[in-house]
């Protein structure tokens, strides 16, 4: 999708500068300098993922995921901030041997379950979220799906799939309620 952004980026660019991308070297890099300042806004700014031992975990993040969903085993954990927020990645397993992740956010004095995520087959995925993955880039091919249920009840489908030589370098949101698909043009914050 990145790379749809920035073609429609210097398309657009090059449309109110008058000159094609090809013109001149200094209108296009402008016009590509624009588009990485758009892509930016389009994306959660992060600090990276650092993995956390879990006896290194502070308990009442291991609480709420356990609260989150009772019979949670936590097998491993992350640490990062997203738009000066911080959180807490745990991932494990159900009771019934499905693996999940809680986004566990910092909010104020204590923490909170904002997500609960897994992964899925494409197949599995509602035939409207398909249906508006396919319409919105018909040659796209996720290769990974993370169901992502927010904490209203609310559901992101991130779709990865491959991106030059990254594997899983593209990334399509959809926002699902339900009854209505909405692709994402920003990253979904919480």
């Amino acid at each position: 999708m990145r790379g749809l952004w920035m073609a429609a980026g210097l398309a657009a660019a090059a449309a109110t500068t008058g000159c094609t991308p090809a013109g001149d070297e200094k209108s296009t890099a402008n016009a590509q300098a624009s588009v990485n300042r758009q892509e930016t806004a389009k994306q959660v700014v992060t600090s990276g993922k650092e993995d956390v031992p879990l006896p290194q975990v502070p308990s009442e993040v291991l609480d709420a995921a356990q609260a989150a969903r009772p019979g949670f085993t936590p097998a491993e954990a992350e640490r990062e901030t997203r738009d000066g927020r911080q959180y807490f990645d745990i991932g494990g397993t159900l009771a019934d041997g499905t693996e999940v992740e809680f986004d566990i956010m910092a909010d104020g004095s204590r923490w909170r379950v904002v997500e609960t995520q897994r992964d899925m087959d494409f197949s599995a995925v509602p035939a409207l979220v398909r249906q508006a993955a396919a319409t919105h880039d018909a040659g796209f091919a996720p290769t990974r799906i993370i169901e992502s249920v927010q904490q209203d009840g609310l559901v992101i489908y991130e779709h990865f799939g491959p991106q030059g030589s990254d594997p899983q370098g593209r990334k399509l949101e959809i926002k699902w309620d339900g009854g209505r698909a909405e692709v994402l043009t920003r990253e979904w914050a919480h």
